[in-house]
């Protein structure tokens, strides 16, 4: 029962931090409004359009944890009541899995991208292309930031699970 708490108290931890993306979201669309309404130069307009899709990407990134991580929520109890030993093996695996993802893109593509958003804000004298690399750089280090927090949590919960494991073997 207590592996169960701690899978619920997990996944209400994703979901706070999903609400993160859904802010962030919110604060790249209101950029957005401000550069449409205020923007008189060349430079600051060709801020609207990769704020706009970077404030719906996060949006969508956002409700999309959110709901799916409260689908979860709402599903352990069921699960782990059904067969918990299962439950336990089902969330190690998923765990697990999305621990390699994390080191994988949070960790590795992410920064190479980031780079690569650097590099041609230095080497290509566009604005539209340099403010798309300075949103892009912008919503990558959004992307680290919440990831990075995601990544400890699922990686404490991973080792509950391991123990709670060891201890339905038992």
């Amino acid at each position: 029962m207590e592996i169960l708490k701690a899978a619920m108290n997990w996944a209400k931890a994703e979901v706070f931090s999903s609400v993160f993306f859904i802010l962030f979201g919110v604060i790249f669309l209101c950029a957005t409004i401000g550069f449409w309404q205020l923007g008189k130069t060349e430079f600051s307009k060709a801020f609207i359009i990769p704020t706009l899709i970077a404030g719906t990407l996060l949006l969508i990134i956002g409700f999309g944890l959110v709901y799916s991580n409260k689908s979860r929520i709402a599903n352990f109890p069921d699960a782990y009541e059904n067969d918990a030993f299962t439950f336990v093996q089902s969330e190690i695996s998923r765990t697990e899995k999305t621990m390699k993802e994390y080191q994988l893109i949070v960790f590795k593509v992410i920064p190479i991208m980031s780079i690569v958003a650097a590099l041609l804000i230095i080497f290509i004298d566009k604005p539209g292309w340099r403010v798309g690399s300075m949103v892009a750089i912008a919503l990558l280090a959004v992307v680290v930031l919440i990831d990075s927090n995601a990544n400890v949590r699922i990686e404490a919960y991973h080792q509950q699970l391991l123990q709670a494991e060891k201890e339905l073997k038992n």
